[in-house]
């Protein structure tokens, strides 16, 4: 029998502080145990201190995603927000084990590696599924807007045409990264295995230097369709505060990536040399064990900003149901990422033009938590606004503004749109629609 949220919003959050707490009253005498048991060294100092600071950063991630699926209400813009809150615990716990055991740190950095191509497409899905809700019409408005060129260094390339072929391949240049960097993952260790990947030395004798060039492109293009599409939709956007959040998944991303790429360089230029590698056995490890302890601080500032760019107050509602399993089951679901995949992969020639899919057009299909990217952007908008967002309840009104509406027994158009503006500046008329 499921626990409402009579019972179960009450008892859960004392049980994450009360489990929190102890498993701080335990954790902590161990990791004094562990410096008493060995010599003390350098190593050892940064993994005790990187692991307080471990123990700062989780619990205030864990409790901001607890509270998105104790006030599950809004599942298309939760689920990614809880997915992107999911990226500081795995690379604050990645670097900890990392930096303990330097001998494995390219294994466990693989969930890092690909976790932040995941991270970047989630939060191209969150303003997707925003503006779907939002703007059922969104071509349309797209297509109003005036010319946008392309922005530095792609400004001598032809533009993309406002509307549905701008829409499409921003998020098709997002999507492209959450392919290549799992790709280029599984090469590295493949290379690791063979002894050719050698990293953080910058060489072309090796694969590494080669991956990280690859990666860059890949990942700056991504970025690059991300402050394109904010561009365009700046002022449909604005109620959600995005650049606060973009700044939260950019900084995490690009400084992780860049610091590493310095780091490689301090190397190169004898900086960190051979000369002193304190526990270490080697001067690569001295690199990797400096950039896993450095992001084991930085994810704890990060926690914190997360907290307040993505905050889960939003979503609270009065009259809030559902059971305490369903929220936690639906934060495992990948059937979307797994059908845009799919269709990228199918489909290469259409990718790689970024042609829309036309047969979208005159289907009737409804924007949800399950909808796909690639296929977001395709809808008839008539047939799009004709459809109910699958919350159960409510509809995003921007920062603190969620309301619970009532159930009509016949949808009226009205009941589509969530403010004034929208219903003026929309070419749907106000009659009622007949089922």
């Amino acid at each position: 029998m499921p626990c409402t949220c009579g019972n179960w919003r009450r008892w859960i959050r004392p049980l994450v502080a009360t489990i929190y707490v102890v498993g701080l009253l335990v954790a902590l005498p161990l990791c004094v145990w562990e410096l008493q048991k060995l010599e003390v060294g350098i190593q050892t100092k940064a993994w005790f201190i990187a692991g307080i600071f471990l123990l700062m950063t989780i619990p205030i991630s864990l409790w901001g995603i607890l509270q998105h699926l104790v006030h599950y209400t809004q599942p298309e813009l939760q689920k990614p927000i809880i997915r992107i809150l999911w990226m500081v615990p795995i690379y604050s716990l990645d670097s900890w084990i990392a930096l303990k055991y330097p001998k494995i740190a390219i294994y466990v950095d693989t969930c890092r590696e690909c976790y932040e191509a995941y991270v970047i497409y989630n939060f191209m899905v969150f303003l997707s599924n925003y503006l779907t809700n939002q703007y059922p019409n969104l071509v349309l408005i797209i297509e109003a807007k005036d010319q946008q060129k392309h922005l530095p260094p792609l400004c001598c390339c032809p533009p993309w045409a406002m509307g549905e072929a701008l829409l499409f391949r921003c998020k098709l240049g997002v999507l492209q990264y959450t392919v290549v960097r799992p790709f280029t993952t599984i090469i590295a260790l493949i290379c690791e295995l063979v002894g050719v990947y050698d990293e953080g030395n910058f060489s072309f004798k090796n694969a590494w230097t080669y991956l990280v060039i690859f990666n860059n492109i890949s990942q700056l293009f991504a970025m690059y369709c991300l402050v394109l599409f904010y561009k365009v939709l700046r002022e449909e956007l604005n109620p959600i505060k995005p650049v606060g959040k973009f700044l939260c998944v950019k900084m995490v991303v690009f400084v992780s990536f860049w610091q590493a790429v310095l780091i490689a360089l301090l190397v190169k230029v004898g900086v960190i040399s051979e000369h002193n590698t304190w526990e270490w056995n080697s001067v690569e490890e001295v690199a990797t064990g400096l950039q896993d302890f450095i992001i084991c601080v930085e994810m704890f500032f990060a926690a914190i900003a997360h907290h307040y760019s993505f905050s889960y107050k939003p979503y609270v509602q009065e009259a809030e149901e559902g059971s305490c399993f369903d929220s936690f089951l639906a934060m495992w679901d990948i059937s979307d990422i797994r059908a845009d995949v799919s269709e990228q992969v199918r489909n290469v020639g259409r990718t790689v033009f970024g042609q829309p899919r036309k047969m979208f057009f005159g289907e009737d299909h409804e924007q949800n938590e399950h909808t796909s990217l690639l296929s977001s952007s395709t809808q008839d908008p008539i047939s799009a606004s004709s459809s109910i967002p699958s919350s159960p309840v409510g509809h995003y009104q921007g920062f603190g503004h969620t309301v619970t509406p009532t159930m009509p027994t016949e949808p009226t158009s009205d009941g589509l749109y969530n403010s004034l503006e929208e219903r003026e500046n929309s070419d749907i008329p106000t009659e009622k629609i007949v089922d």
